[in-house]
């Protein structure tokens, strides 16, 4: 087969199978991390935004990131407390969110004008 033959068949199978590809869905984006609404919903979380917010409010370099860390820890621990859990379990599984925060928002100041930014900025989208 001439290759211009060839590359008109190969057009006009692609052209026969495009209705089958587009009787497929769409992928769709999963959390693996499971039902994140009750930590959403947690006033902690409204108030680690609100301590995130003040944290950036003289701008983001002048965060001071160790006092940052250190009152996001503070709350992560009431946080275990209210859901059950002992607090060094929570702060050594939260323990990356504070550096990673100051980091998100430097390059996006605009995850703190709102909760829901902040949130799909922590927990992904939602």
């Amino acid at each position: 087969m001439s290759r211009p033959l060839a590359a008109l068949a190969l057009m006009a199978g692609v052209a026969l199978a495009a209705p089958a590809w587009a009787q497929h869905p769409a992928p769709q984006t999963q959390s693996l991390q499971g039902d994140q609404s009750a930590w959403i919903k947690d006033p902690h979380w409204r108030a680690y935004y609100e301590l995130t917010r003040q944290a950036f409010a003289n701008g983001p370099n002048k965060v001071d990131e160790a006092a940052y860390t250190k009152a996001s820890y503070d709350l992560f621990r009431d946080f275990a407390v209210s859901m059950h859990v002992p607090p060094e379990h929570m702060v050594d599984h939260l323990k990356l969110i504070p550096g990673q925060l100051v980091k998100i928002v430097r390059e996006d100041p605009d995850v703190l004008k709102s909760y829901d930014n902040f949130i799909a900025a922590t927990f992904g989208p939602q």
